[in-house]
């Protein structure tokens, strides 16, 4: 079964149980679908699982966003739904790498572009991000890339 149709029948049984938070939440992931396949002109045919995938992060980051701003600004109430909706989007993205794996990745890939310093993070990045992609947040990833290089550089030095 494909995801779209996954977060369909997951929007029906919540609208049946009476989950509110969480009909809520996919009603508007839907609406997001719905409005990319039109954006792409694919309608009838429906978005693939990537495509998917790339809305439901799209609306992840929103949220996150969100919540941090009602954070800033005292509203404890209206980020914590944030984070509820953030909760319930997560469960339908392909398991996250741990740091762990990503740093054994990273590692191997900056042996092998022969990076040298923080001066070849984008080089790194583009090679890790195009790897990596729905496996692991690229603001993680840029973080521990960073470090490594940072280290490396620091070695350099010594």
């Amino acid at each position: 079964m494909n995801l779209k149709k996954v977060i369909d029948k997951d929007f029906k049984n919540a609208f049946k149980n009476r989950e509110t938070d969480k009909k809520e939440t996919l009603s508007m992931v839907r609406s997001d679908i719905k409005n990319k396949e039109i954006e792409l002109g694919q309608r009838e045919k429906g978005l693939s699982d990537e495509e998917v995938i790339e809305v439901l992060r799209r609306a992840i980051k929103q949220r996150q966003d969100a919540q941090q701003q009602y954070k800033d600004g005292g509203r404890d109430e209206l980020a914590e739904k944030e984070k509820k909706e953030v909760n319930v989007l997560m469960n339908y993205l392909p398991k996250q790498m741990s740091d762990k794996e990503i740093k054994a990745q990273l590692v191997s890939i900056i042996k092998q572009i022969g990076a040298n310093g923080e001066r070849n993070l984008g080089k790194v990045m583009g090679t890790a991000m195009a790897l990596l992609k729905g496996k692991a947040d690229g603001s993680k990833v840029r973080e521990i890339v960073r470090q490594l290089l940072q280290k490396q550089q620091d070695n350099g030095r010594n």
